[in-house]
């Protein structure tokens, strides 16, 4: 991401993270992992907090897996969970995804999860990732697509919470909807080799709809996101807390249900 060109919405708040680190290699990169072998050289584009870098790492050992993100905060905790999962064949730099700082050629795999929709030229981007990709090797991207997003019951505060945060991520330079336009996308980047998928998250369970929704309940009303929001007009205090009341509901409710959908491609250089 060019930081003055585009802008990261849900920011690095303790509500976003306690998402990012549910993350692992198995529940958010699956369709990348038949693709991996002991010794290849990986990259991950926006590593954030590094718990799916860490497992990427255990399954290319003894090759070297380099996370890598625009701004150094965010860094130190990737470092510091790498180190706790034990992948010491890590390293974690400053780079822009729109002008990598690696030779052509540099790597085996180069991945981005939750990425394209993010970064002010999406394009651009996935055109990088092929430039540093060997022959051979491959290009993993994954996206959610928010649109497409669907749930139960049907509460008027989150249908609110999906137009505000559609409105908000395209004020600050990004791509919502990303999911759906990855295959599109890759083709305008050169790539002629690409394998489509989808694959989705799913939250239905007591356990998870409370996590979930208290995780949104908080970003709604505390996070950048919700800076954001009401910087830019969108929004009151008064509609973020809405929205965050309207989670809680959704996850009170034992028939609650939420699906994300994810685009997600394997791509050849």
């Amino acid at each position: 991401m060019t930081p003055k060109d585009a802008v990261y919405t849900h920011g690095h708040h303790a509500s976003v993270l306690r998402s990012h680190t549910w993350r692992t290699a198995r529940n958010s990169a699956e369709y990348l992992l038949p693709e991996l072998r002991p010794g290849q050289q990986l990259l991950d584009v926006g590593c954030g907090p590094g718990t799916i870098t860490a497992d990427l790492a255990a399954l290319v050992a003894p090759g070297r897996v380099t996370g890598v993100e625009n701004t150094p905060g965010i860094l130190e905790q990737a470092a510091y969970n790498a180190a706790e999962a034990g992948a010491e064949n890590t390293v974690f730099e400053v780079a822009d995804v729109h002008a990598l700082p690696y030779a052509d050629d540099s790597f085996d795999v180069v991945h981005a999860h939750q990425v394209l929709q993010h970064v002010a030229d999406p394009v651009q981007a996935l055109r990088e990732m092929r430039r540093v990709c060997r022959p051979g090797g491959v290009v993993a991207v994954r996206d959610a697509d928010y649109a497409a997003f669907f749930w139960y019951p049907q509460i008027p505060a989150l249908d609110e919470w999906l137009r505000l945060y559609e409105r908000t991520a395209r004020a600050n330079g990004g791509e919502p909807d990303a999911g759906r336009r990855l295959h599109a996308w890759a083709r305008e980047a050169g790539f002629t080799d690409v394998t489509p998928g989808s694959s989705t998250w799913t939250y239905a369970t007591e356990a998870e709809r409370t996590w979930w929704g208290e995780l949104w309940a908080e970003r709604a009303t505390v996070s950048p996101f919700a800076a954001h929001a009401v910087r830019s007009g969108f929004a009151t205090p008064a509609d973020l807390q809405r929205i965050a009341e309207g989670w809680r509901a959704w996850a009170a409710d034992p028939d609650g249900w939420l699906t994300i959908p994810h685009g997600e491609m394997l791509c050849r250089p």
